[in-house]
């Protein structure tokens, strides 16, 4: 295991994409951080976020996943909140 940074990139849908008026994020971060902080790093930048904390669900690589799962270099990372439709 490596103390080396990672770099993963945060694909950004609905909420997410319109706060940051981007389709996508670059993270440089520590290696082993967990997805989880994806999101905290997001809630930081951005606190109108906090409301969709507990809602929000997270995928690696097109892969559903918990929040503790640790990212690994190159990592795709998707914060996925509520969808709503009609």
């Amino acid at each position: 295991m490596s103390n080396l940074p990672i770099t993963v990139t945060v694909k950004l849908f609905a909420v997410y994409q319109e706060v940051y008026k981007l389709p996508e994020l670059v993270l440089t971060l520590p290696s082993q951080t967990p997805v989880s902080q994806v999101l905290e790093h997001c809630i930081n930048e951005h606190p109108q976020l906090e409301q969709w904390r507990s809602v929000t669900h997270f995928g690696v690589n097109l892969q559903f996943v918990s929040p503790e799962t640790p990212l690994e270099d190159g990592d795709e990372v998707v914060l996925i909140p509520p969808v709503s439709g009609g």
